[in-house]
């Protein structure tokens, strides 16, 4: 009888341990699609942009590979800091969040450095977010910072990126 319950136990136990195996192997695969695989460019050329006398370090993605890339993988941002994409020539530009990881801030801007339009956007979010308007720059922060510091539509950038005649 002792030796028909403890195999009992040990079957019950078995079985408990397969089961939660079984359980994490499901679950592997839906973590693994939370987190994005790739690697940060953070060895992109940079320029200073002012917002008034607010000051901006901002990395600039002027080819297709690294407008595509932009800020997917990164896990944090300075304040300071952001990513200006450049564009051949103004046109209605669309940015979605595909392995993008922190909630950013999008301004679309004109030629001359005017702020079209502003959009929120969360982490990976595959929602198209556009301009208003055909433009050539846009400038992604982290999310808030425009707001934070009163930066609104309308509103010029100044740099020497907005100063090259085209």
């Amino acid at each position: 009888m002792a030796l028909t319950f403890e195999l009992t136990l040990m079957t019950t136990f078995i079985r408990s341990l397969l089961l939660g195996f079984a359980a994490l192997m499901t679950t592997v695969p839906a973590l693994a699609q939370r987190e994005p695989v790739g690697s940060p460019q953070l060895d992109l050329a940079r320029t200073t942009i002012s917002a008034g006398m607010l000051r901006i370090d901002a990395q600039v993605a002027a080819t297709a590979e690294q407008r595509q890339i932009g800020l997917m993988h990164r896990r944090e941002m300075p304040q300071h800091e952001g990513m200006l994409f450049i564009f051949e020539q103004p046109a209605v530009q669309c940015f979605w969040m595909k392995n993008t990881l922190i909630p950013l801030t999008a301004a679309f801007i004109l030629d001359d450095g005017t702020i079209a339009n502003l959009v929120d956007m969360k982490p990976l979010d595959e929602s198209s977010h556009c301009s208003v308007k055909p433009v050539r720059y846009v400038l992604e922060m982290n999310k808030g910072w425009f707001e934070q510091r009163h930066v609104r539509a309308g509103a010029k950038l100044r740099g020497p990126v907005f100063e090259v005649k085209r």
